[in-house]
Formats: C-alpha cells, sequence, structure tokens
C-alpha cells in the first residue's frame, strides 16, 4: 500500500509532463504542493538529481525509507485526488 502511495504522489509530481494529466482541482493542488513541502528531503536524500519519471521511479524504490511527513502527504494528495476525480 505504501508502495503505491508513493507511486501516486510522483506521478502526481511529474503530471504537468504528461500530455494527457488530468485537471487539478484546487484540493489537488494544495495536497500537491504539501507532497512537494514534506518529500522535498526525502527527494533529496534519495533522488537527488532525478526528475520526472526518474524521481517517481527512485521515491517507489525508496518507499520504505520515506519520512512519515512525507508518506501522510502523498495519503493526502491520494484522497484529494479520489475526491476530484
Amino acid at each position: 500500500m505504501k508502495l503505491a502511495i508513493l507511486a501516486f504522489a510522483a506521478m502526481a509530481l511529474a503530471a504537468p509532463a504528461f500530455a494527457q494529466a488530468p485537471a487539478m482541482t484546487p484540493a489537488m493542488q494544495a495536497a500537491r504542493q504539501t507532497v512537494m513541502t514534506q518529500c522535498a528531503g526525502d527527494m533529496k536524500t534519495y533522488c537527488d538529481g532525478k526528475t520526472g519519471r526518474e524521481m517517481m521511479m527512485c521515491m517507489r524504490e525508496n518507499a520504505d525509507k520515506a519520512s512519515d511527513g512525507c508518506k501522510s502527504a502523498m495519503q493526502s494528495l491520494m484522497a484529494a485526488r479520489q475526491a476530484g476525480g
């Protein structure tokens, strides 16, 4: 489950790279910003220099190492996406 949450959040962070990305609601945008803030340290620690799909795959590979704040933020993003979709 944690892996799926991290994978989803990483994809959401990379959404601008996809031409058919769904429109983001204000709640999704806020949740995405929270993920970027809460996971910044984890991304730098485990995935420094990676972007887009590469970042998503790296975060997925390091799901078990993500901080509690990052995991919580990604769960909130998933919930906002499900509510908005």
